[in-house]
């Protein structure tokens, strides 16, 4: 009998210990401001992991009940914590390679600062003459000074090299180039447009330099092509910046199969700190089969997708980009309009705007080929991502979602229309009647050259009035979601979202550009989390797993320098990430957790 009494001891003992194993947290927050973004917006004091995932939400009592031994425990000091932010849309492979390479920074410049920048850079590299390329990124063509400035590749053509020079857009969607890089791409006055791109010429009919959209590719197809440790090196750059930012999930927005590739192998090597989605790029032209584009689609998903979300971070390939114009901007006008561009019928001194001849070239994709792909991937469950910049884009883009929807709703495909920067107010509604979420970047929707002396005449009244219509939309029941777009811009998150709220520019811009944009009213601080957060999830058929903090999620989380809900929206452009978290893992810090604000 006694020993029997020593074994049943023995057993309740083991029980009870698992039992408190199974209920302890791995690491547990704290006397905190916790913003859940839950259906309920609800905030809580404290949040528990265990396993990667939240199992507790509520009290900062109820968190301390589930302290161990080994429990770390985080206390906030009234710091606010959200979830991660997630970006529906961006280029993180080109981001991280433009960190490393010539780099304009998105800055204003004369000609001759343009000139002096670039110079400097192939001075650096003077090794590499005389043939090898000097790739330059993030150039603000539309804010070149003073406003109105051109260049041409004769502005290249000034600099002391022999080298053939590409210079890319921050937009992404024109290059210039020197004379010997068009003379390698054999573009010369007889040089066609090819689908989805212009070749820009000038008064003698030559090729002024720059390209396009999809005209530049036969000058960028001739630079060697980077290296599988240069690709891999611009993820583990572009993670960085995502983990400082508080980006715990992205979308690649623009993906061939070496963006993937190079995210893959950083994972393998362990430092996969951002969930990966990548949407794989189909390509417009003249003989396109869809049938073979999208099982083109089908193969790379099949190939890299991993399956369903796990604490670690994970590959996952769900999604398709498809270019339906270009830019709406000066002195591209790619995007694709219903009504004709206004242009200048007076002169400089005197102005009279009306309505020219130009439209912006046809959609990239033909409306029956477009209906095709996009039906044709959702019978595979693939995403449609659709560039749309112009409202002719938007309208065909909603058309083939139309089309779509009689065999797949919603919940089964969500499709995606990003940047909508002009949308016919007609169309308004049709996002919510069709299931299309508006992928937008915040961050555009302020006063700056791009969109007062890039846009604003070329539209005309009618169309400025509705120019970026966060709120219009909104209004009209559309799932608002973000996407940064970088590297078109800077990766500035927090910016984005305060330009959001007040659609106005950073004070530091100038007189200029003060005031708001259009007549938008722009939108609340719980609609641009949301946008950043659970509704990019959605988009990403990710929201059973994070987007918010809800017990079971994904413990992807983020604690922030002060609280969003104390301060003026203008001081969120000022916000600091000081915490990091991904499946409970954390992978960056910054400032230490101290007094909150």
């Amino acid at each position: 009998m006694p020993l029997r009494r020593i074994d049943l001891a023995a057993a309740l003992l083991s029980f009870c210990t698992a039992a408190s194993a199974a209920t302890t947290a791995d690491s547990v927050y704290i006397n905190g401001y916790v913003y859940t973004l839950d259906s309920h917006d609800t905030v809580a004091e404290a949040v528990a992991v265990k396993d990667g995932r939240i199992s507790y939400v509520g009290t900062s009592a109820g968190a301390k009940a589930l302290i161990g031994k080994s429990t770390h425990v985080v206390d906030l000091h009234g710091h606010m914590v959200m979830p991660g932010l997630i970006d529906g849309h961006m280029h993180p492979l080109q981001g991280g390679a433009a960190l490393l390479k010539c780099n304009l920074n998105y800055e204003r410049l004369t000609v001759a600062q343009f000139q002096a920048r670039i110079q400097g850079c192939l001075d650096k590299t003077s090794s590499r003459e005389p043939d090898q390329w000097l790739e330059v990124v993030n150039w603000f063509q539309q804010d070149m000074l003073p406003a109105g400035t051109e260049v041409s590749h004769e502005t290249l053509d000034a600099l002391k090299t022999r080298r053939p020079i590409a210079v890319m857009s921050s937009f992404g969607h024109s290059v210039l180039a020197n004379k010997r890089a068009l003379e390698l791409a054999h573009v010369d006055a007889h040089t066609p447009d090819p689908v989805g791109g212009k070749v820009q010429h000038d008064a003698k009919g030559q090729p002024s330099g720059i390209l396009e959209d999809a005209a530049f590719d036969s000058v960028m197809n001739l630079i060697p092509v980077p290296t599988a440790p240069e690709n891999v090196a611009a993820a583990r750059a572009a993670l960085e910046a995502l983990g400082k930012q508080g980006i715990t999930s992205f979308l690649d927005a623009e993906a061939e199969k070496e963006n993937i590739v190079a995210f893959s192998s950083v994972q393998h090597s362990g430092g996969l700190t951002a969930r990966g989605h990548f949407a794989v790029l189909i390509r417009p032209a003249k003989d396109l089969d869809p049938v073979k584009a999208v099982a083109g689609v089908q193969e790379i998903a099949k190939r890299y997708d991993q399956g369903p979300a796990r604490p670690a971070p994970t590959i996952s390939v769900r999604n398709t980009k498809l270019f339906l114009d270009g830019v709406i901007t000066s002195p591209a006008f790619t995007g694709a309009m219903i009504q004709p561009y206004f242009s200048n019928h007076g002169t400089a001194a005197h102005p009279q705007w009306a309505p020219g001849d130009n439209r912006g070239p046809p959609v990239y994709f033909p409306a029956p080929t477009l209906k095709a792909i996009v039906l044709g991937l959702a019978r595979i469950g693939i995403d449609p991502h659709m560039h749309a910049d112009g409202d002719r884009a938007v309208r065909e883009g909603l058309d083939a979602i139309e089309a779509m929807r009689k065999e797949f709703p919603e919940s089964a495909i969500r499709a995606a229309i990003a940047h909508d920067e002009i949308v016919d107010p007609a169309d308004f509604p049709r996002y919510a009647r069709v299931g299309a979420i508006p992928v937008l970047s915040f961050q555009w929707e302020k006063p700056a050259p791009d969109t007062i002396e890039g846009a604003q005449p070329f539209l005309g009244p009618a169309r400025f009035k509705y120019m970026e219509p966060a709120s219009y939309l909104a209004a009209a029941g559309a799932r608002i979601t973000y996407g940064s777009d970088w590297p078109v811009d800077p990766l500035n998150e927090w910016f984005a979202l305060k330009v959001g709220i007040t659609r106005e520019n950073d004070p530091a811009a100038g007189a200029k550009y003060a005031g708001r944009l259009s007549t938008d009213a722009g939108l609340t601080l719980p609609a641009v989390l949301r946008a950043i957060t659970a509704n990019a999830a959605f988009e990403l058929h990710a929201e059973q797993e994070v987007g918010s903090l809800e017990t079971g999620k994904l413990a992807d989380l983020i604690v922030l320098d002060r609280n969003l809900f104390r301060i003026p929206p203008r001081q969120i452009a000022e916000v600091k990430v000081l915490l990091t978290v991904v499946g409970g893992q954390v992978v960056y810090q910054g400032a230490n957790i101290e007094g909150a604000t």
